[in-house]
C-alpha cells in the first residue's frame, strides 16, 4: 500500500510539472516573474485556472485565467521585442477541459476532429472562438501582446483565447496600441531584463450572450533589471470605452487595483521592485 501511495504521489508530482493548467506558478513557470514571485492572491477569481502557456512544447508566459468570466486575469511575460509576421491562428486550452488532454494548445478545429471534443464541452471550459464573431465596437484584445516577442513560435503563442478579452477597438488600436509599441520601447531603454504584467478588471457587461465577460479596465505593470543593484517600474490603466492610456507608478496602480478589485491590498512585483 505504502508503494502504491508514493507511486500516486510521484505521478501527481511529475503531471504539475509538466501540464499546462498548473496548481501554482511558483512550482511550474516561475521564471515569467521578477524574483519568480508572482501577484498576491488579491487578484484571484473563486474559479481560477493556472495556466503555464505552453505552444510546441515549451513554456511562454503564465496566465491567470478566470473560468466563470472566461477571461484572463492577467498574462506575465519576459518583454523581448523584435522584428516578424504577425500570425493569424487562434488558439484554445485543452487542459481547461480535463487533464487528459494535450499539454500544449491547440487549435478548435484540432480537439473537435482529433480529439472527439464537442463544441459544447469546449465552450463550458473557455471562450470559443464564435464568442468573438460580429462584435461591435470591440475587438479580440491581447493582454500578452505578439508584438513584444521576437520569433514566431513566441508570437503564435499570444493567439490563444485564453489571452484574449472584449477590448474598446479604438483603445486597442489607438491608446493602448501606443503604449504597447512606442512608450514601452522608451521605458525599457537601459533594461536588461523586463518583466510584464497585463491585466483585465472584470466589468458588468458581458459579450456572446452572457458568455464572455468585459472588462470595465485594462492594466499593465513592468518592473525592468537596469543592472545589479538599479530596478525601476511603471504602469497603465485605461477604462475599456475611452480612448486614452494613464501612466502611474508600481504604487499608484496597485491601489487603484485594490480598490477595483476589493479583495485586499494587491501586491504586483516582489518588494524590490519600487513603488514610486
Amino acid at each position: 500500500m505504502l508503494w502504491l501511495l508514493l507511486l500516486q504521489v510521484l505521478a501527481s508530482c511529475l503531471w504539475l510539472g509538466h501540464s499546462e493548467v498548473v496548481k501554482s506558478f511558483e512550482s511550474s513557470c516561475p521564471q515569467f516573474f521578477f524574483r519568480e514571485i508572482p501577484p498576491n492572491d488579491a487578484l484571484e477569481p473563486q474559479n481560477a485556472a493556472w495556466i503555464c502557456q505552453r505552444y510546441k512544447n515549451q513554456y511562454y508566459f503564465a496566465t491567470l485565467y478566470d473560468r466563470k468570466m472566461r477571461i484572463p486575469v492577467y498574462s506575465a511575460y519576459i518583454y523581448q521585442p523584435g522584428p516578424g509576421k504577425r500570425p493569424k491562428t487562434w488558439l484554445v486550452e485543452p487542459q481547461l477541459i480535463g487533464p487528459t488532454y494535450p499539454k500544449t494548445m491547440e487549435k478548435e478545429w484540432t480537439l473537435l476532429n482529433r480529439y472527439n471534443v464537442s463544441l459544447e464541452k469546449l465552450s463550458q471550459s473557455q471562450a470559443i472562438l464564435h464568442d468573438y464573431k460580429n462584435l461591435t465596437g470591440l475587438n479580440r484584445g491581447h493582454l500578452n501582446p505578439n508584438g513584444h516577442h521576437d520569433d514566431y513560435s513566441s508570437r503564435t503563442a499570444t493567439f490563444t483565447l485564453t489571452n484574449i478579452v472584449p477590448q474598446d477597438e479604438k483603445l486597442n488600436g489607438g491608446a493602448w496600441n501606443n503604449y504597447e509599441q512606442q512608450t514601452m520601447i522608451k521605458k525599457t531603454q537601459g533594461c536588461k531584463t523586463t518583466y510584464v504584467i497585463v491585466g483585465a478588471v472584470p466589468g458588468n457587461n458581458y459579450i456572446a450572450k452572457g458568455r464572455v465577460n468585459k472588462p470595465s479596465h485594462l492594466w499593465s505593470a513592468a518592473c525592468c533589471m537596469v543592472d545589479n543593484n538599479h530596478i525601476k517600474a511603471w504602469a497603465v490603466i485605461a477604462e475599456n470605452d475611452k480612448n486614452q492610456v494613464q501612466l502611474l507608478t508600481l504604487g499608484e496602480l496597485e491601489d487603484v487595483l485594490t480598490e477595483l478589485y476589493g479583495r485586499g491590498q494587491v501586491s504586483l512585483f516582489d518588494s524590490d521592485c519600487p513603488r514610486e
